[in-house]
């Protein structure tokens, strides 16, 4: 995957959808009912902006002409959608509208507010 998102031979348009299309829903699988620490989120962060530098390359400074690595801000700017911790958060509290609005026999709803059915594992 990273020769595919560093090759030259394909469009930035086309390395952006292979990230939403491909990447991105591997990283989202779940991600519903994880709760993550603040260490989760700051790796989720490095990785999308790992991933994002990679896609997008390197730049050449317009003041000395030298090429340097993307800076955070930059890669912000570069790619317009939502960073992949606040997607989560958005999915975990649309995921929990769900669980609010079932009945109280479903099992995920007793899951979520900590009933434990009794029985055998």
């Amino acid at each position: 995957m990273q020769n595919i998102l560093s090759s030259r031979l394909l469009s930035k348009n086309v390395k952006i959808e292979i990230y939403r299309i491909i990447i991105l829903p591997v990283v989202f699988y779940g991600s519903e009912t994880m709760s993550l620490t603040l260490r989760e989120e700051r790796k989720l962060r490095v990785f999308e902006n790992r991933v994002l530098r990679r896609l997008f390359g390197t730049r050449r400074d317009e003041v000395t002409g030298e090429w340097r690595r993307v800076h955070n801000e930059d890669l912000n700017d570069l790619y317009s959608s939502r960073n992949i911790v606040r997607v989560i958060k958005s999915r975990r509290m649309r995921w929990a509208g769900h669980v609010a609005r079932m009945g109280k026999e479903r099992w995920c709803v007793g899951s979520w507010w900590g009933n434990r059915r009794e029985g055998n594992r």
